[in-house]
């Protein structure tokens, strides 16, 4: 009696079971197997910061409780998913796999290059639309190109049809034969958390990776936080914020889910609309982002307004050799690294980040302006040290925004917009809680003085503009 052919479901950033369509496709087949591949040596894929392997550990911890709960075995394998994918299909004598898509450049080479080898090897391989609100492709201006400025974008988003989420898929009725169960490493070979020093404990305290911790404060956010949210979200002094987006980086919950939430709570409570839209609006920003990533794959490295290339920024090299001034602008990259700028607001949501691993938006702001501005540091540097220490670290979101705050962006703030940590604590955190949480006093001397290094950078960009 010959084995039933199995169908393969292949996890990336969408570690979820409710509104999974790649998930919910293969389960109308014949028996399923998922596989999560942590792949970070193929051409051009970004390694994980350490967060962001923490947040990783403990959400496929979930993940498989959540499986196994359907009956669906979890996989997982290390290396080149180029090179481990198809042997796994042939091993298990698998008929086809199922995927949600990926949007980075180096992702869709990778599933490019995979579904031709699945294809020539006499199998299926079927991607899906899971893991934004829209197909970055979709979104277009009259003349058929992709958006520059968010505003026309979030219109022409509008306009468009979304997709229904899709439920929970009930648990499979035929299971992979012995010949085909599970085989790869156990979770705690992969070494993801840190140990020396384990540095996690305000991770853990914070937050609560997986699908179920997601719903649990998708439920708090519509209930406390939704109605306020336009003037609560700019308050990191309070929570204000929707605290979702290492959710949605995950895949714990979909755009799609959020959205339905919101638009619910708008019809049952209308004093909340106001509030529940402008976190529909930013929802649209993670599209945005996306969008942007998606038509240019080279978004984490190079500025998108070209002319910033000649834009004098700094990048502080460690090491031997250095003069007196490579050396105070380490200084100044330590200080700002460890939230000791000697400016509030901007040491503690350097602390908060390090303590928690996320930060609040408005915060993120100012730091990164600081880091830009005041400091002239390349936004490169302080996407970076983001991308290590977020757990919510987005491929697209987290370059996208820095370029937004470095004027060389999308849809940019401007470059002569420089935000003053001073005034921004006043309005935004005034009876101060928010600092003294995350930075009590005594605070450090001033690293640079704010006028005076507010006026080098406007100089450094108008020389800019000369040339």
């Amino acid at each position: 009696m010959s084995q039933q052919p199995t169908t393969l479901m292949w996890f990336r950033d969408d570690l979820r079971l409710a509104d999974n369509p790649a998930l919910d496709a293969a389960m109308a087949g014949g028996p399923v197997t998922a596989v999560f591949i942590l792949d970070e040596e193929s051409k051009g894929i970004r390694p994980l910061g350490g967060a962001a392997r923490w947040w990783l550990h403990h959400g496929l911890e979930s993940l498989c409780k959540d499986l196994d709960s359907i009956g669906v075995p979890l996989q997982l394998h290390r290396g080149p998913a180029a090179a481990i994918l198809p042997g796994i299909m042939e091993a298990q004598g698998a008929s086809e796999v199922h995927w949600n898509r990926r949007y980075g450049g180096p992702e869709r080479m990778v599933d490019t290059h995979i579904k031709e080898l699945v294809e020539s090897a006499g199998s299926t391989a079927h991607s899906h639309s899971g893991s934004l609100l829209h197909e970055p492709w979709v979104p277009q201006t009259q003349d058929g190109r992709a958006f520059k400025v968010f505003t026309p974008f979030y219109n022409a988003v509008q306009r468009l049809q979304l997709r229904p989420a899709l439920g929970e898929p009930g648990a499979q009725r035929s299971f992979p034969s012995p010949a085909q169960q599970p085989f790869g490493d156990s979770l705690a070979e992969w070494k993801l958390l840190p140990t020396k020093p384990d540095w996690s404990h305000g991770l853990a305290a914070a937050w609560t990776p997986g699908e179920r911790g997601a719903h649990e404060r998708l439920q708090l956010v519509l209930e406390e936080v939704a109605g306020d949210y336009g003037e609560g979200r700019n308050r990191p002094d309070v929570d204000g914020t929707s605290r979702l987006s290492p959710a949605l980086r995950w895949g714990h919950l979909s755009p799609v889910q959020v959205w339905e939430s919101l638009s619910a709570t708008i019809a049952a409570y209308p004093e909340r609309a106001e509030g529940a839209r402008a976190m529909m609006r930013q929802l649209v920003w993670r599209d945005f982002c996306w969008n942007l990533l998606y038509h240019h794959p080279d978004l984490p490295t190079q500025n998108l307004r070209p002319e910033f290339d000649a834009f004098d920024w700094a990048w502080p090299a460690e090491g031997a050799g250095q003069d007196a001034s490579e050396a105070l602008l380490v200084q100044h990259l330590a200080a700002w690294r460890g939230g000791e700028t000697g400016y509030g607001m901007v040491d503690a949501g350097m602390k908060q980040l390090w303590e928690t691993g996320w930060m609040h938006n408005r915060v993120r702001m100012v730091t990164a302006s600081f880091l830009i501005k005041n400091l002239g540091i390349h936004w490169r540097i302080g996407e970076e040290w983001f991308w290590d220490t977020l757990v919510d670290a987005d491929a697209a979101s987290n370059p996208a925004n820095w370029q937004w705050v470095a004027g060389c962006g999308a849809d940019a703030s401007p470059f002569f917009r420089v935000f003053n940590p001073e005034l921004q604590a006043k309005k935004f955190d005034p009876r101060g809680s928010y600092i003294s949480r995350f930075a009590p006093l005594p605070s450090p001397d001033p690293v640079v003085d704010l006028k005076i290094s507010r006026a080098a950078a406007l100089e450094t960009y108008a020389q800019m503009k000369e040339r």
